[in-house]
């Protein structure tokens, strides 16, 4: 039986949060929520993180994106 593992994470200050983006992997355009630093390894012993941007597009349904693929628009 697989148990969930809590995932870590913290708030990473962004230039552009709440503010009209776009991002170039998905196309999708909309307001920039938030931009975390979130541990996704597999194992306890051995930590991976990597920054997130969170994206609200016009349908309200937010995406993540790596932060490298935010632009302004």
């Amino acid at each position: 039986m697989h148990e969930a593992v809590p995932r870590s994470f913290e708030d990473v200050p962004h230039a552009l949060l709440h503010k009209r983006v776009r991002d170039v992997a998905s196309g999708v355009e909309g307001e920039l929520m938030a931009v975390v630093r979130e541990d996704v390894s597999d194992t306890a012993a051995r930590e991976h993180w990597v920054q997130l941007a969170y994206v609200r597009g016009p349908s309200g349904r937010e995406i993540s994106t790596a932060v490298a693929n935010i632009q302004a628009v």
